[in-house]
């Protein structure tokens, strides 16, 4: 998820080697090697595949070099798995029979690239996915069993409980696979169509697997309200996300989706915002690869190439296509957002460049496949030319023809770009600007044209729904003058940072900004432009960090004077309630500009002016600074803050900063600016890149092992990982152009070190 944040930080250079590798790192091909104690394992995993696919134990599976013994693995797929053929597609579990992971990972899945001859689809639709939604990683592994090669493989992140914590921040609420249990071919009478049935869970056992333990009623109230009260949708089912995903498989012409015919290969899970959150899967048949609409079957790179791009608009069988186009703001939201993804990626040629360094990047390991389902020629080709005939591809929906991935391609977004739809005159938005007015109001403005209504959403909160309200022009909403072009709107703050996008609805089509809307979001930091005092740091569970006069470890409140003069603190309090401002007025004294001062939150009888008569609370709670020279006691700094850790402080990323990050060696009374070479010393770190682009390598310059802990802005724990001396490693599961705050301690050092975003 990008973040429009600035931040100053280090950036340290390059290095030539990296020992270990990511499971999805795309410049390195993953190695597996599965070793079975029996001869016979191919017949046990065609045996446990025909009966209840159960899992046989592998006596050992290795991964990039590190070693598992007792791992479950099984043979997945439908059409993609035959009884017969050498290379079907992997399972390994890794944590059936022994709690072990490999970097975070214990579900890995490799497609045997069964129906793909130019073995790019999977991995190539996985890349533009991830630009506009939450969607697996993927890259391509060798698989070897007892020593035999099995060939190449694509390997995709699994759907699990552990993807959607990461991502979407809990993984025990509804969760549904959209796939029929049985599979789905011609002979399916009942698909994951989201049509409401009724009310009796047990009608859509066929269609659906829950792999939550409890949400039937909540997956059945969102088909009852696709039916029935469309209007109410945004309450149950996050909209922009899914209509990116109709967007996505329209644009891809990928079918084998809720798009095609049987209406499959997606999962939906419900958020703390109480929203079903849609999860695309299974992308080996995209680019046109799959030719069943439900409607018609498109027989031809040309009808795949023109595919309307109202594709079930108004067919009652894809409810969760038809209900949604039918609202004629949504449906402008979705030609946006389809012509954003024809842009950014295929009418630039951005998709070629990717296709064409993953071809060469997998050239040699193709060839050397010796069970590929498609021949060598056939790879070399359908790059750019269709494949009708020859092995492998087959399958319901496939057939024997692929298209040529620039051939379609370059075709579709001729014709999409140039219908009528995307001709049309779209808004435009620019000079976007918010700022904080009050400790929980801000303004956010933005100039705009053509466009007949312009609105926001927000949100303070990444695990809660954005809102949206309507802008005005009309010189009341802090817009200025009214009719002079900008809009503005006036929300409310109730924590550090609001995420924000702005949506300017056209006559035929509208315009986000950001573009990616929904999935990326502009921020509005909470700082204070009045008087330059702010609150720049504090720590509501100290236990050694700093002691005060006393010998006791108090909980502490820093400030930091911002501006380029003295400040009296005398006009100052703090507190940690808002509806008692004055529980602490400040000491009577002077503090200098760009200087500190340090308040004790130790709930106990005043023992000098540096001691507040309140604790803060560590699971959570409130701190404002106000201003009260004549009584008044406004607020001019405040922070709404969560759990916290013990001698972990919570700060400004950057002295008066508007963004907010966890200090895991806390600058009580410093500044917390950003770390400088010297600050690394012992312990000596390479990163790079810094700023990161999804992924980012560590090395270790040093003479002994060091433990790297990543945090995110939240403070929440991404991985752990001890990189020994003299050794480096990738660390890429990590949302793309995520800020990283990585935590490192050795046995005669540690610190913390800024990856930063990027926009």
């Amino acid at each position: 998820m990008r973040k429009y944040l600035c931040f100053l930080g280090l950036f340290i250079g390059p290095f030539s080697t990296v020992n270990a590798q990511g499971l999805y790192d795309s410049t390195h091909i993953t190695n597996i090697q599965i070793t079975f104690a029996q001869s016979n394992w191919d017949y046990m995993l065609d045996t446990a595949k025909a009966g209840s696919e159960g899992y046989i134990m592998a006596q050992s599976v290795s991964i990039n070099g590190t070693l598992y013994d007792s791992v479950g693995v099984k043979y997945k797929g439908n059409s993609t798995y035959q009884p017969n053929q050498t290379k079907n597609p992997w399972h390994i579990e890794l944590d059936t029979y022994k709690n072990q992971d490999y970097q975070g990972f214990s579900d890995i899945k490799l497609s045997n690239v069964s129906k793909d001859p130019s073995f790019l689809r999977e991995v190539l639709s996985y890349d533009i996915a991830r630009q506009y939604m939450f969607a697996p990683k993927a890259n391509y592994a060798v698989v070897y069993v007892n020593g035999s090669q099995m060939g190449l493989y694509t390997s995709a992140e699994a759907i699990t409980k552990s993807f959607v914590d990461t991502y979407l921040g809990s993984k025990k609420r509804t969760f549904v696979k959209c796939n029929p249990p049985a599979g789905a071919g011609p002979g399916t009478t009942t698909y994951p169509d989201l049509v409401y049935d009724g009310n009796d869970s047990t009608d859509y056992y066929d269609a659906y697997e829950l792999k939550s333990d409890a949400g039937w009623a909540e997956l059945i109230h969102l088909m009852d309200t696709l039916k029935n009260n469309v209007s109410a949708i945004e309450d149950i089912l996050q909209v922009d996300q899914t209509l990116w995903m109709h967007a996505f498989n329209n644009a891809l012409v990928n079918l084998d989706s809720y798009s095609g015919g049987f209406k499959q290969n997606y999962y939906l899970y419900r958020t703390k915002s109480l929203q079903f959150y849609p999860i695309i899967w299974d992308l080996n048949e995209s680019f046109g690869k799959f030719s069943m609409t439900g409607t018609i079957n498109l027989s031809s790179t040309t009808s795949k190439a023109q595919m309307t791009h109202l594709l079930h608009a108004n067919d009652s069988g894809w409810p969760l296509i038809q209900k949604l186009l039918n609202v004629p703001m949504y449906k402008r939201m979705y030609l946006a957002h389809l012509k954003t993804i024809m842009e950014e990626n295929f009418s630039n040629g951005n998709y070629y460049t990717k296709a064409q360094y993953y071809h060469n990047f997998i050239d040699s390991a193709v060839n050397a496949d010796p069970n590929k389902l498609t021949t060598y020629a056939q790879f070399q080709s359908n790059i750019t030319s269709d494949v009708s005939s020859g092995p492998g591809g087959g399958g319901p929906g496939g057939g024997n023809s692929a298209p040529g991935i620039s051939a379609l391609m370059n075709a579709r977004s001729t014709y999409i770009l140039g219908l009528s739809d995307f001709t049309a005159t779209q808004p435009e938005i620019s000079n976007i600007t918010a700022t904080i007015s009050s400790s929980t109001t801000g303004t956010i403005t933005a100039s705009v044209v053509n466009a007949n209504a312009v609105y926001v959403s927000t949100r303070n909160d990444v695990e809660e729904r954005f809102n949206r309200q309507q802008m005005y022009d009309d010189g009341l909403h802090g817009d200025g003058a009214a009719n002079d072009g900008v809009y503005g709107a006036l929300t409310t703050i109730t924590s550090v940072q609001q995420h924000y996008y702005i949506y300017a609805d056209g006559t035929t089509i509208g315009k986000f900004s950001p573009e990616r809307a929904g999935h990326e979001y502009h921020v509005l930091g909470f700082q204070n432009p009045t008087n330059g005092l702010v609150i720049n740091e504090f720590m509501a569970s100290n236990n050694g960090t700093i002691a005060a006069a006393d010998g006791e470890y108090y909980d502490w409140v820093e400030l930091y004077n911002a501006s380029s003069d003295p400040i009296y603190l005398g006009d100052y309090g703090l507190t940690d309630n808002l509806d008692d401002p004055t529980k602490f007025s400040l000491p009577a004294v002077s503090l200098p500009a760009g200087d500190f001062a340090l308040f004790w939150a130790s709930d106990e009888a005043v023992v000098d002016p540096y001691h507040m008569p309140f604790k803060l609370a560590k699971s959570g709670e409130e701190v404002a600074l106000f201003y009260d020279p004549n009584g008044t006691a406004d607020t001019v700094d405040y922070i709404n803050y969560g759990a916290q850790t013990t001698d972990v402080s919570y700060g400004r990323s950057y002295d008066a900063s508007p963004d907010w990050v966890f200090f895991y060696s806390p600058t009580p009374n410093a500044s917390n600016g950003a770390l400088d070479l010297e600050e690394l010393e012992p312990i000596h770190l390479s990163v790079y890149p810094n700023p990161h682009r999804g992924s980012f390598d560590v090395k270790n310059m040093s003479a002994e092992s060091v433990l790297i802990k990543g945090y995110d802005l939240r403070g929440v724990l991404l991985f752990t990982k001890r990189i020994e001396a003299g050794e480096a490693h990738r660390f890429n599961q990590l949302q793309n152009r995520q800020l990283i705050i990585l935590h490192y301690s050795g046995p005669s050092s540690g610190g913390a070190i800024r990856v930063l975003s990027v926009q």
